[in-house]
């Protein structure tokens, strides 16, 4: 058996890598040698190892933690191993898009030419008709607010189905202000075309989290829409601020909380991709 081992030496120079490092993904559980000598703990390695040792230090230089580095290297096939690793980089580039937008919005900040960054966003207005909503209300932090928005929509998408579809784009309304430091609240709301159904779903099956049935009127809103990575909290603040210097210039007032209206499939869409208005409803300013 020993014959088939080659020492960490010579493993090493075969996998351009240093025992260091060879001793390094040991610890980590990532590469353990074929055989490690009892009395000096000198470590053996097959032939055959020598292929995952370089793909573990190639992923490691892509910043992938260690818990993936094993799902790919301990994948069943190569298809399965580059679906993880893809899965992998798509996350990395959601993250670099947002930072990047962060960034931007800070260095409008810190320059003092947010009048700049305002310009970039493009602002309408559009008519919106009045919906039927079965909707959720939480007091929560900006940290908590993705988790919670996808879960409350999702739920409440759910009954949509029971009370005759989805009659719009779901939404979600702020009542005060949702920060590091401000717990709203926030009402997620999802337009159905039963009222009925509605309501006597949310009798039936709603009061464990307090969904409600409310009636929208028609209004007008004014919006921005924004991508996948502007969504994040601060960036996002950005076009909420850009939407209000719209209204100022054009002489329109809130006349509602703000609004993010999501018209896009979340899971589908890629960082770049444009899958929510931030929005407010508006009217004619008096005088």
């Amino acid at each position: 058996m020993d014959e088939e081992l080659i020492g960490i030496g010579a493993f090493a120079a075969r996998a351009r890598l240093s025992a260091k490092a060879l001793r390094l993904y040991d610890r980590l559980g990532l590469l353990a040698p074929a055989r490690v000598d009892g009395a000096t703990g000198y470590r053996f390695y097959r032939p055959g190892q020598v292929e995952r040792a370089r793909l573990v230090a190639l992923l490691r230089q892509l910043d992938m933690p260690l818990a993936r580095i094993a799902e790919v290297v301990d994948a069943d096939d190569g298809a399965t191993a580059a679906r993880r690793l893809a899965a992998y980089w798509a996350d990395v580039e959601e993250r670099h898009a947002g930072r990047r937008t962060l960034a931007a919005y800070l260095r409008g900040r810190l320059s003092g030419r947010s009048s700049e960054m305002y310009g970039t966003f493009v602002v309408e207005t559009v008519e919106v008709p009045a919906q039927v909503l079965v909707t959720e209300v939480r007091h929560v932090l900006a940290e908590e607010l993705p988790a919670w928005i996808g879960a409350s929509l999702g739920r409440l998408e759910e009954a949509a189905r029971e009370c005759g579809g989805v009659a719009g784009a779901p939404f979600v309304a702020y009542h005060s202000e949702v920060s590091v430091e401000s717990d709203g609240p926030a009402e997620a709301c999802v337009p159905v075309v039963d009222e009925a159904a509605a309501r006597a779903w949310a009798e039936r099956r709603g009061r464990a989290r307090g969904t409600t049935v409310r009636v929208e009127p028609a209004l007008r809103l004014a919006r921005t829409r924004i991508t996948k990575a502007q969504v994040a909290h601060p960036q996002i603040l950005a076009a909420f601020e850009a939407v209000e210097e719209w209204m100022k210039a054009a002489g329109l007032t809130p006349t509602g909380p703000c609004r993010e209206v999501y018209f896009a499939d979340w899971d589908a869409a890629g960082p770049e991709d444009p899958v929510c208005d931030v929005a407010f409803p508006v009217g004619r300013a008096s005088g």
